[in-house]
């Protein structure tokens, strides 16, 4: 089959009187059908061989890319390794098969692997209790934003109706602290990266609910100014919410907790491996502090103290449910054996290995691309495009772009918002030296070609089944649906 035909879709394969699967005898009575009004009259659907559409998908899933197939060094965010154990684990019968509607008495053992959980993240994060309900990170944002509100309202405290987010936090904090009923005030980060203190002490007075800060910042820096920024939020009556998407550069080492954080979020999908490329399903797991515990999302997992019976309980003071039962159980179910599989050494080595990583890769490439903060980083370093740019005409997005010709996975382009050119990397910890020393040099590869044929990067890639899409039109009209090409 030549790659012309591979890339043929289904619809344009289909002949009339193809069959793909021959279907048994009713062996029940045939159902009345729907008011005609609810009815197709027609509905276009394939007609190919079983070979035919074993191929067809066969052929499509080659053009995905995979973690198992090359660099990804957009990171945790998306798609790190997720070790093949933690999945085995996941589809245990007695994880898969059960159903939440069962009685309590018949989930004994999940119910006690969350109740583990909920204490292991507590016990990471320096928190005093978990709710693993959310079903990703944005949601456990929205829960603790909700959880903040619930918390001032309690004291009828009204007038506390702003949230202070720096510029450099992640973007759906502010879309979350919104949606939870606040204003939210932009406040800029300095020269060095951290939050601009002068800036916080203008805007925060006794309105202020809070503070949404991401620890370490999408700059993949660690604020070092975070000991006064809590101290200036905690003496105006406020709270500190912890956004931990990138809490696998700290693990170990600091724990939001003992810094002063009243809540931190974890993406289990990112720290704790739960696949997420692809947008697969995630969790948010959400940890507080003692003054928040009464008011954590429904339901928490409970152990009854004089006996080993577990069940589920709603905390006195509960914001309510984020969602329709108990969170995604199979992403709970694989953090819990990667933690536990780790234990606390390799707990630690996670930091470790995240933040030798991404330093080694700002180290090689300091000289090559723009560094806009000169300084270690945490789990990924930011860099700009900007100097090649304008030196000779080729922006972050052909680099992006040519990069995929030697089949490494573009990383984050153009964030964080505050770096012009942004060329965001996260290896994470399971990268080896010898793939980074890869990345670098295809980097520095690049930036060569930019300088000797920048028409090269304009039109890249040159090697993918698809070439570069028009952007804007792809997100404005994007065609989700097969189209009959023959009939136009």
């Amino acid at each position: 089959m030549n790659n012309k035909n591979k890339r043929k879709l289904l619809m344009d394969r289909s002949i009339p009187g193809k069959v793909g699967a021959t279907f048994p005898a009713l062996d029940i009575p045939e159902q009345k059908l729907p008011d005609k009004s609810q009815l197709r009259e027609d509905l276009a659907m394939p007609e190919v061989s079983e070979n035919e559409i074993v191929r067809y998908f066969s052929s499509i899933s080659q053009m995905n890319f995979s973690i198992d197939h090359n660099f990804y060094p957009l990171g945790s965010c998306t798609m790190k390794y997720n070790p093949k154990l933690n999945d085995d684990i996941a589809s245990f019968p007695g994880f898969n098969d059960i159903h939440p509607l069962q009685d309590t008495s018949t989930t004994q053992g999940a119910l006690e692997l969350m109740y583990d959980l909920q204490n292991l993240l507590a016990e990471i994060t320096g928190m005093a209790g978990t709710s693993l309900s959310p079903m990703a990170g944005a949601e456990a944002e929205l829960a603790g934003m909700l959880m903040i509100r619930s918390y001032h309202l309690n004291n009828e405290d009204f007038k506390r109706k702003k949230v202070i987010i720096p510029d450099s936090a992640h973007g759906t904090n502010p879309a979350s602290a919104v949606m939870a009923g606040f204003e939210v005030i932009s406040i800029p980060t300095d020269e060095n990266g951290n939050t601009d203190i002068d800036a916080l002490k203008s805007v925060v007075d006794d309105t202020t609910a809070g503070l949404m800060l991401t620890q370490p910042s999408t700059i993949g820096l660690f604020d070092t100014n975070i000991i006064e920024v809590v101290k200036i939020i905690n003496e105006n009556g406020g709270l500190i919410y912890g956004d931990g998407a990138n809490l696998n550069a700290i693990l170990g080492k600091v724990k939001p907790g003992e810094i002063g954080f009243d809540v931190v979020h974890s993406n289990l999908h990112k720290t704790f491996t739960q696949p997420h490329g692809g947008g697969g399903p995630g969790a948010g797991a959400v940890m507080v502090s003692q003054r928040l515990v009464d008011f954590l999302p429904d339901p928490i997992v409970t152990k009854e103290e004089k006996s080993s019976i577990f069940n589920l309980s709603q905390p006195i003071k509960s914001i309510g449910k984020m969602g329709t039962f108990h969170g995604n159980f199979g992403a709970l179910v694989r953090a819990y054996a990667y933690i536990r599989t780790l234990g606390k050494d390799g707990i630690n080595a996670i930091s470790e290995d995240a933040v030798i990583n991404a330093n080694y890769i700002r180290a090689k490439l300091q000289d090559t691309l723009d560094l806009p903060y000169d300084r270690i980083c945490s789990h990924e370093v930011v860099f700009s495009a900007k100097s090649i740019k304008e030196k000779y005409g080729v922006n972050a997005l052909d680099m992006a772009k040519r990069l995929i010709d030697y089949d490494i996975h573009p990383p984050t382009m153009y964030f964080p918002l505050i770096v012009d050119e942004a060329f965001l990397v996260e290896p994470t910890e399971t990268e080896s030296k010898e793939t980074l020393d890869e990345f670098i040099d295809v980097m520095k590869t690049i930036v060569k070609e930019a300088e000797s044929n920048p028409e090269l990067l304009h039109n890249a890639p040159h090697n993918t089944p698809n070439k570069r899409l028009n952007e804007a039109m792809a997100a404005r009209s994007p065609k989700l649906s097969w189209r009959d090409t023959k009939a136009n």
